[in-house]
């Protein structure tokens, strides 16, 4: 049982958010308490250290810290601030620098695959589809929550509570 809510939750919730953000261009609240929520829970259920679990959290509340600022300042979207965060409660400290690293790589091919998409006159089947007009307005930001969703997906199989319940 266990394990396969390992499998499954974070996963699952990654993927939601990211088709979320391409869709609508947002992250709704719900799912980062869920990934906060489900990973306190699965935590407790696989016997992960108290003080693990903390730290978890603390890593998350710093990411929140540091991403509150950058939303403040506009250069990202609430949705993403919050998703980064409850992002870095799944992967804890050991890997945020990595988190930050490959999500920034990953986030800027995105930005410049939609600039370039935005660059391009849409053909007449795509017009009038609210996703495809909002992914095309030049004033509209990039679904970062895609790049944050495909980063913490390819480092889940090195955080501590993947490897606790299913690792070697």
């Amino acid at each position: 049982m266990i394990d396969s809510l390992i499998l499954v939750v974070f996963p699952a919730l990654m993927a939601y958010a990211a088709f979320s953000d391409l869709f609508t261009m947002t992250i709704a609240n719900w799912i980062s308490i869920a990934l906060v929520a489900a990973f306190v829970g699965i935590a407790l259920l696989t016997g992960l250290p108290a003080s693990a679990i903390l730290l978890h959290l603390a890593c998350g509340l710093s990411v929140l810290a540091i991403t509150f600022v950058l939303f403040s300042l506009g250069q990202i979207g609430g949705g993403d601030a919050k998703f980064a965060a409850t992002t870095a409660v799944w992967l804890g400290f050991e890997h945020l620098a990595e988190y930050g690293l490959i999500a920034s790589l990953i986030g800027g091919a995105l930005t410049l695959g939609v600039l370039a998409f935005r660059r391009l006159p849409l053909p007449g089947w795509a017009r009038g589809r609210a996703w495809i007009d909002r992914l095309h307005d030049a004033k509209v930001g990039a679904p970062y929550g895609i790049a944050l969703a495909i980063t913490g997906i390819l480092l889940y199989p090195e955080s501590q509570l993947f490897l606790k319940t299913l690792g070697a």
